[in-house]
């Protein structure tokens, strides 16, 4: 999993979803994704499909999910975010 995204790619996605998404209590949503940052906004995290995904400093990110097929729904949605919407 580590090798399938980019921090690049999330980071346009996450502004994506701030862009064209719902304002929601914990950020904002599109497309099932929700997309919020941490307190003082160096951590950025999507979240949908039983997945979370973490991204932090130095271009890493965790991929936290239940089944495999969940994170791979997750990444197609992410995929489809990304090429989507402008």
């Amino acid at each position: 999993m580590k090798n399938e995204l980019e921090t690049r790619q999330i980071l346009n996605v996450y502004e994506k979803i701030v862009e064209h998404g719902q304002r929601n209590e914990l950020g904002h949503q599109l497309e099932g994704i929700t997309a919020f940052t941490d307190h003082d906004g160096y951590t950025v995290y999507l979240e949908g499909h039983n997945t979370k995904l973490q991204t932090g400093f130095h271009n890493t990110y965790n991929l936290d999910y239940s089944t495999q097929r969940d994170a791979d729904l997750f990444l197609k949605k992410l995929k489809y975010i990304d090429q989507e919407y402008n």
